[in-house]
């Protein structure tokens, strides 16, 4: 089975993931493998200079500063990055997948697995949930960032009602140890419903 797993930014779904993979569950995480893929494909490097310029990439390396302030202030820049980086996250997730379809599940963690339409190819999917004031508070730490900032990045993402009304699991993420609580359910539950399959 292949386990969706999204939230909102600044949830703690990689935290979420962390707790699965210590569980012995496999996890492919679309936004750590996207990073990897920009540094290291050619193809991908080339598309990506084509579409935005000569400043994308300095000595080699993804000028990060540079396309975020592109895609954050123009949404239409944003849809075109993903339409080219996504296609060879697909591609390279089909090829990881293949290594590890024989355990009972495996969870794909994607921040925006609504929006970008990937959730169709999920059997189950988990959305994590925390409360807004925690949420802005692990990002202005982790980011260095600013409220305004932050607010723009979830602006762009759906709600957590729009994400909860498609998803199977709902994690609630405001306290660590009831967290993990919820996991320990959940993976029980989903070891169950693959065996059956």
């Amino acid at each position: 089975m292949i386990v969706g797993l999204t939230g909102g930014i600044g949830s703690g779904k990689t935290t979420i993931a962390k707790m699965f993979h210590e569980l012995g569950v496999s996890i492919y995480i679309a936004d750590i493998e996207a990073k990897k893929l920009m540094h290291t494909s050619h193809e991908l490097k080339q598309e990506l200079i084509k579409a935005f310029g000569k400043e994308t990439y300095i000595d080699g390396e993804l000028n990060r500063s540079y396309l975020s302030n592109i895609v954050f202030n123009q949404p239409e820049k944003l849809q075109q990055i993903n339409s080219i980086v996504h296609p060879r996250v697909g591609q390279h997730f089909e090829e990881w997948y293949r290594e590890h379809h024989a355990e009972n599940y495996i969870i794909k963690e994607v921040a925006i697995l609504f929006e970008n339409g990937s959730y169709t190819q999920c059997d189950k999917i988990i959305t994590v949930v925390a409360p807004l004031e925690k949420r802005f508070e692990r990002l202005l730490q982790r980011d260095h960032t600013t409220k305004e900032a932050i607010q723009k990045r979830m602006d762009a993402q759906w709600t957590d009602e729009k994400k909860i009304a498609l998803s199977d699991y709902v994690i609630h993420n405001d306290d660590l140890e009831k967290a993990k609580e919820q996991v320990l359910k959940i993976h029980g539950e989903l070891t169950l419903a693959s065996e059956k399959i």
